[in-house]
């Protein structure tokens, strides 16, 4: 393996913003609840363990097939590091406005409220949406087709799978009227999907 450069110096300081991120989240944001009822147990476990071989996968993509850099290197990797700052942002947008209904691991409150303000106006899972796009920003400093999609597809396929889990316990608990806020509102990109 080669000399970390330019490029990876960016990626690797974007992981670690996002992983001191998620930490921070894991020590203010785990559920404590009393009354509430888990739904998805050991399911966050696989979400980081995705997280954490997609990125490594990118990684050592993006360092042993040369051929698929990106042209305009460094437009790249401004892009992305915009695009990470922006999805860090709206992410915690979505955690403040949910306050203590945010939990890292899928939690029901007995008196859970459907929160539609802030960003949940326009989307039902505006969080995702923005680690997602925190993810596509990472990727794209990577600087390598190829390793925007070693580390976009499984991640991407594990949110789906973790969005899944929420809607069922959401749907279950808050009944019509969160099927109505299903109806009105895209699940993470506003007007497409």
């Amino acid at each position: 393996m080669g000399a970390v450069t330019p490029t990876m110096s960016v990626s690797l300081l974007l992981g670690l913003v996002y992983l001191i991120s998620e930490l921070l989240l894991t020590v203010t944001r785990r559920s404590r609840s009393r009354t509430g009822t888990k739904q998805d147990r050991s399911k966050l476990r696989a979400v980081w363990l995705v997280i954490v071989v997609s990125l490594m996968a990118g990684i050592f993509v993006a360092k042993q097939w040369p051929a698929a850099a990106l042209p305009y290197h460094r437009a790249f990797v401004f892009a992305g590091v915009v695009l990470f700052v922006a999805g860090l942002f709206l992410r915690w947008w979505a955690i403040i406005t949910l306050g203590r209904f945010f939990t890292l691991d899928v939690t029901i409150e007995k008196d859970h409220e459907l929160v539609e303000r802030g960003p949940f106006r326009m989307v039902r899972h505006p969080s995702y949406t923005g680690v997602l796009l925190a993810f596509v920003g990472l990727a794209l400093s990577l600087g390598n087709w190829a390793a925007l999609l070693v580390v976009l597809l499984p991640i991407g396929v594990a949110f789906i799978h973790r969005m899944n889990v929420e809607e069922e316990a959401l749907s279950r608990a808050l009944g019509s009227r969160y099927a109505d806020y299903m109806r009105r509102t895209k699940r993470l990109v506003p007007f497409v999907y």
